[in-house]
């Protein structure tokens, strides 16, 4: 029998407020473990929590800009169980009224071929709520040591609908969001850094049925690679199992990407086994609906417009903008270089190319390249090269040397061009004396080149280079050329 696997995502994103959820403690990633700590973070007797505006402002923000409702009212709720990492014993969450419900991700699949744009479509949310993160688990040999340095941090719940149906889907929906809730800068979501953890639920149906089947958990996801490899790997199991008359049970399964299996930890938990009831100590939050204008008015354009736009005003191929669109950083900077020098292919080609060749080459190993803002090219001066190319002051060879010099010193194009005294010799009159030397002494490439062979020319273009000590403007050594041997 064939089976369709259905796969919802319950992501967690670590929003970077100065101050933890419901305490003026701060959060640093790095730190000294259990030195970001204070009463309420370790729930010692008779403190209160006091709310993170910035946290409940920069959650609207990640559900407007996804299309999510925000509602009247939203409340905090008791997440009750016992486990080290919790000093409470519960958790602040949200339960049945979230801050953000509804909405849409916008994923592109995988193309048919390279270079062609994939299909696009959006992957239904639930709801997007606040919480509260827990400490961080350390298990030795014999025991395991707590690190409550990251308790009490804001942690961005977002729950998909069961609406993706392969691996390919659920890696698209996880960089789309990362792509978008990072250039909004409320996260970095470095997946290294636990900013953006991911549980995978997923079931397997018989193509074309609509009921679901069993649904199983999948923890300890901690790259979107991971996150594909153990839905692939769980869709098998899944497969074999139910080919085998073997039942499938609703449970939690951790992954091993050591192993590249997944393995049963416990019975899956349903909402009622923890016990959910509203916050005592925190006041409902009524939501100011000219605070959720004001936001939507705010928000960037999304990444996926962005590209749709780039390829129909600029004429950019998929294969740039797939590039660009994903990188608030890289498609200000490009928009600032087209408004001094309106060559746009040009200018995506070097950004994509050149430019993000060079900062990945600053990363240090293991490391993501750098921030897109580190580049010391400013706008204006890539423009200027751009500019001076297509002008004919140097060569596109020429550029290359130009290019380097001005990413490692921040100078400009001009100035470099210069200070090696690059510039072409453009002088028709002195270049046309070297192209009728050149073709005195070589009678044999005339020859060729009458007899129809073009490229017996580049046999004159090399002593015309010699003489005018490799400035000769190349576009113009050939249309002089050609004039001469056809006179």
């Amino acid at each position: 029998m064939e089976y369709e696997p259905v796969i919802g995502l319950e992501v967690h994103v670590q929003l970077n407020t100065k101050t933890k959820m419901f305490t003026s403690a701060p959060y640093r990633f790095g730190e000294e473990p259990n030195t970001l700590t204070d009463p309420v973070v370790m729930a010692l007797p008779g403190v209160l929590p006091v709310l993170n505006y910035a946290a409940i402002y920069d959650t609207m923000k990640v559900g407007l800009m996804f299309g999510c409702e925000i509602p009247e009212i939203t409340k905090w709720d008791r997440k009750n169980y016992f486990y080290p990492d919790s000093p409470k014993n519960y958790q602040l969450s949200q339960y049945d009224q979230p801050l953000c419900q509804g909405g849409a991700v916008e994923i592109e699949l995988a193309s048919a071929s390279r270079g062609e744009m994939g299909a696009h479509r959006f992957v239904k949310l639930t709801r997007i709520h606040l919480e509260e993160d827990v400490g961080k688990l350390t298990h030795c040999a014999n025991d395991s040591l707590v690190d409550y340095n990251r308790a009490g941090t804001p942690l961005m719940e977002i729950v998909s609908e069961p609406d993706m149906f392969s691996s390919e889907d659920a890696f698209a929906y996880l960089n789309s969001l990362k792509q978008t809730i990072s250039g909004l800068g409320v996260s970095e979501c470095d997946m290294e850094k636990g900013q953006m953890r991911c549980d995978v639920n997923i079931s397997l149906r018989p193509k074309g049925s609509e009921k679901l089947g069993v649904k199983v958990e999948l923890k300890n996801l901690n790259s979107i690679s991971g996150v594909k490899n153990a839905i692939e790997y769980e869709i098998r199991r899944q497969t074999d199992a139910l080919n085998k008359n073997i039942e499938i049970v609703q449970e939690t399964r951790r992954w091993d990407a050591s192993l590249n299996v997944s393995q049963s930890m416990r019975g899956k938990e349903n909402a009622h086994d923890y016990r959910y009831f509203p916050e005592p100590d925190l006041m409902p939050v009524k939501i100011d609906r000219a605070l959720v204008e004001k936001i939507k008015s705010e928000l960037p354009e999304a990444p996926y417009d962005i590209q749709r736009r780039y390829m129909k005003d600029f004429g950019l191929p998929y294969s740039i903008t797939s590039v660009m669109c994903l990188d608030y950083d890289m498609c200000a900077y490009f928009e600032k270089a087209v408004s001094v020098y309106n060559n746009p292919k040009a200018i995506a080609n070097i950004i994509v190319n050149d430019i993000l060749r060079e900062l990945s080459a600053m990363a240090e190993f293991g490391e993501t390249r750098p921030p897109f803002g580190e580049c010391k090219i400013a706008p204006a001066n890539l423009a200027e090269l751009v500019k001076i190319v297509d002008g004919g002051k140097i060569s596109k060879s020429q550029s290359k040397e130009v290019f380097a010099e001005m990413f490692a010193s921040s100078k400009s194009a001009s100035q470099i061009v210069k200070e090696k005294g690059l510039e072409q010799n453009s002088d028709a009159g002195e270049l046309e004396g070297f192209c009728k030397d050149a073709i005195a002494a070589n009678p044999k490439a005339v020859g060729e080149f009458k007899a129809g062979n073009a490229k017996a020319l580049n046999a004159l273009v090399g002593p015309v280079m010699k003489a005018s000590k490799g400035k000769a403007n190349p576009a113009m050594l050939m249309s002089i050329f050609k004039k001469l041997l056809s006179e």
